[in-house]
């Protein structure tokens, strides 16, 4: 019996799409009509995946949040009882990774996070696909010893953004940390946040 070796679903091309217009002509570029001839299909074939606008902004959320998590590598995070310096290396390890392999994911966040402010609707959806994340990393946190793990996760997730949205798309959009620079400002930050 052969088993017969697909490549990704017509959802997941037309959301892959989607997220590659969204980073290299922004919202406006987004349209199914794009899509369409971007991937290859045949016309209407997005309409066929994601009827509505909301429909199409609501895919690409969610295999923006499955792409990241890849990138982001959650389960190769050590053990918070460890201690600092393993926690922090992998935390470092994730968001440089976002910076050297995920640039294009991050531009295409930034859009669909703006895109959230402007419609309810897409908001309720990103912040679902988003919350996965934030609870992972709180329940780290917690395990390594956080006080006060929501404020905890706000204050390091703040600082990943900013400096992924700096590098990425803001006035260092040139540089990109080197891991180790990366590694000691996470470290410096757990350190202050756990008291060690």
């Amino acid at each position: 019996m052969s088993v017969r070796t697909t490549g990704p679903s017509r959802a997941d091309l037309v959301a892959d799409t989607a997220l590659a217009l969204l980073a290299e002509r922004g919202m406006r570029g987004l349209t199914h009509r794009a899509v369409d001839e971007a991937a290859g299909l045949p016309p209407g074939s997005t309409s066929n995946v994601a009827r509505t606008r909301q429909a199409l902004l609501e895919l690409a959320v969610r295999r923006h949040a499955e792409r990241e998590a890849r990138i982001l590598a959650p389960a190769e995070l050590p053990d918070p009882a460890d201690g600092l310096d393993p926690l922090a290396d992998g935390l470092a390890r994730a968001v440089h990774r976002s910076l050297t392999q995920g640039r294009a994911l991050l531009i295409a966040r930034y859009e669909l996070a703006l895109e959230a402010t402007r419609r309810p609707e897409l908001r309720a959806y990103y912040d679902r696909a988003g919350a996965v994340f934030k609870e992972r990393l709180g329940a780290m946190l917690r395990a390594a010893g956080s006080p006060d793990p929501d404020r905890h996760v706000l204050s390091l997730v703040a600082w990943a953004d900013g400096l992924m949205f700096t590098c990425a798309a803001g006035s260092f959009s040139t540089e990109v940390p080197e891991l180790a620079e990366i590694q000691a400002d996470v470290r410096e930050l757990l350190a202050g946040m756990l008291g060690r």
